[in-house]
């Protein structure tokens, strides 16, 4: 008789990992599956080996709602080495020209951060994940080739210089979804005159969450040797990544349809945009979206197991 393979654990839920250096993100979400036991599991958007910091990695149902958290703002420290530019734009690349930075002065710095905040737009850098006819770039890019990119307009929130200490100085940067914090830093070593790279970069936010939220891997290592019960505490639930998103509660009866596929009518529910869905009872039951009759369309339901 053929042994059906253990499809491992059913557990549900949102860790924020702090990413070390030196790991790919698709490496770290491996051994946290690994340790969960889980039977899914995925990321919610690549932070580079060099990064490190907060990278949420969603276990199980609560992997149905990982796209609104790629879609999400995000919050950065990034370390800008001046003088100094390589082939990706940090300092894991090869060198490609130095300048002299002695002319740049705190004070140059400050006057040029402002023009890069609001909406601007960057060209993708060649060593990133976005597709050209149907190939990564970054594969391109290691075989030495360079394409057009279209340039790609993004939101900058906010820019703040935190330390100056050169050829180095740290900014912190609120951002949109597709900003290539590379590419910024790389940009305003150009506008300085003396070109620039990453040395350094920490994610601190992403959507609702904070570095304050973060676990590291020595965490998740101890509770694992006290079993899934300690492992499981520190997961947050799957609707906290939507903390922001207008609440709609209905009834068992218009539970059934939802479940069914079905738009309902809500008495009261909001006039447009994205909802959370829960029971009267406050069991989440997943995401649904305004229509434009004013029904609340399913969008994606999770099957979480009754509290």
């Amino acid at each position: 008789m053929i042994q059906r393979r253990n499809p491992g654990r059913a557990v549900n839920g949102i860790l924020l990992l702090d990413k070390p250096p030196d790991l790919t993100s698709n490496f770290a979400l491996q051994q946290v599956k690994r340790i969960y036991q889980a039977r899914k599991a995925g990321h919610t958007g690549s932070l580079d080996p060099l990064a490190t910091g907060l990278l949420p990695l969603c276990l199980g149902e609560a992997t149905k709602i990982s796209a609104f958290l790629l879609d999400a703002d995000k919050n950065y420290l990034v370390q800008i080495h001046l003088g100094v530019t390589t082939t990706t734009a940090d300092k894991e690349g090869e060198v490609t020209a130095t300048a002299p930075w002695e002319h740049v002065q705190v004070e140059h710095i400050q006057a040029l951060l402002p023009q890069f905040t609001g909406k601007i737009e960057q060209i993708p850098p060649m060593y990133s994940a976005v597709k050209h006819k149907g190939e990564r770039l970054y594969k391109l890019a290691r075989q030495g080739l360079e394409v057009e990119r279209s340039p790609r307009t993004i939101t900058i929130y906010a820019i703040k210089l935190v330390d100056w200490k050169p050829p180095e100085f740290t900014i912190e940067v609120r951002c949109s979804k597709g900003t290539y914090v590379r590419t910024l830093a790389e940009d305003i070593g150009k506008a300085a005159g003396c070109g620039a790279h990453v040395s350094a970069l920490r994610r601190l936010g992403v959507g609702p969450y904070t570095a304050a939220g973060m676990v590291t891997m020595d965490t998740i290592h101890q509770a694992a040797q006290q079993g899934h019960q300690a492992l499981d505490a520190l997961l947050l639930t799957a609707h906290s990544a939507l903390a922001h998103w207008p609440e709609v509660r209905v009834s068992a009866v218009s539970t059934f349809y939802l479940k069914q596929g079905q738009p309902i009518l809500v008495p009261q529910a909001p006039s447009t945009g994205w909802v959370r869905l829960y029971t009267k009872t406050g069991f989440f039951l997943g995401v649904g979206l305004i229509t434009d009759d004013g029904k609340v369309q399913p969008k994606r339901l999770l099957d979480l197991p009754a509290s």
